[in-house]
């Protein structure tokens, strides 16, 4: 199961994701000349305001159609599994918004971002936490049991609550300086059906035209009740926020 990620679709999407980041930018409150890293940067919405409070750069993404889409912003980016990460004392901050639920091998990731930074250097995130998307995934799930011919429904997120995720950075080495979960109900301009299409191909990657249209068909159907109201569709999102220093 590969989730993939096309640049021009996001944007019109999931546009949403950059625009809630602010509040991490500023967690982050990035320093002149301060080397950076922004993992799972995405288009580069975030790495450029990062960038534009004066520090260096350098955004990772494991998407190559989102890489590009951040060099044509004038980025210094490259295409890395956050999983995989080799730096080695390079930089004096990492930042992450919204990618690190899509990388579930936490204890890597972590152990690699520590790596990464320099001593002293700050982890500021956001990602989903306990809770997210839980209506939409249970939907999902439900909807695959109910069709035998759909195969087995595989979550591709990791969505821990705030103990979980301090007591791991604090096992890598790190001091959880800030870390809490905020339920964010998150409107969707485009709709429920355009967010599945965006955020669960991963999931559907094994399904042919007509199953994929059906599980649209029914998650949509089943979710309905909880995220639509007054026409306007809301996700039901919860997120993990923190601030970490390597000691």
């Amino acid at each position: 199961m590969k989730q993939n990620w096309n640049a021009s679709q996001y944007r019109e999407n999931a546009s949403f994701v950059a625009e809630y980041g602010s509040p991490v930018v500023k967690l982050l409150n990035p320093q002149h000349n301060e080397r950076t890293l922004d993992l799972g940067c995405g288009d580069g919405a975030l790495t450029k305001e990062i960038e534009k409070a004066g520090a260096v750069v350098h955004g990772v993404d494991s998407s190559p159609d989102m890489i590009e889409a951040a060099k044509t912003r004038g980025l210094s980016a490259s295409v890395v599994n956050g999983e995989k990460l080799n730096f080695s004392n390079e930089f004096d901050a990492v930042f992450s918004n919204a990618a690190l639920h899509w990388m579930t091998k936490s204890d890597t990731v972590i152990q690699g971002v520590f790596n990464a930074l320099k001593p002293g250097g700050r982890f500021v995130g956001e990602f989903g936490g306990k809770g997210n998307i839980e209506t939409l995934v249970k939907a999902m799930k439900a909807v695959f049991e109910a069709r035998a011919d759909f195969g087995e429904f595989q979550n591709p997120w990791y969505f821990p609550n705030d103990k979980e995720y301090k007591a791991k950075l604090q096992q890598s080495g790190f001091q959880v300086q800030y870390i809490e979960l905020i339920p964010r109900p998150t409107p969707l301009k485009t709709g429920v059906r355009e967010w599945l299409t965006l955020f669960s191909n991963g999931i559907t990657s094994k399904l042919n035209d007509r199953q994929r249209e059906a599980f649209l068909n029914d998650v949509e159907h089943a979710v309905k009740s909880a995220l639509f109201s007054n026409g306007t569709w809301l996700a039901d999102y919860v997120r993990l926020r923190f601030a970490a220093q390597k000691v």
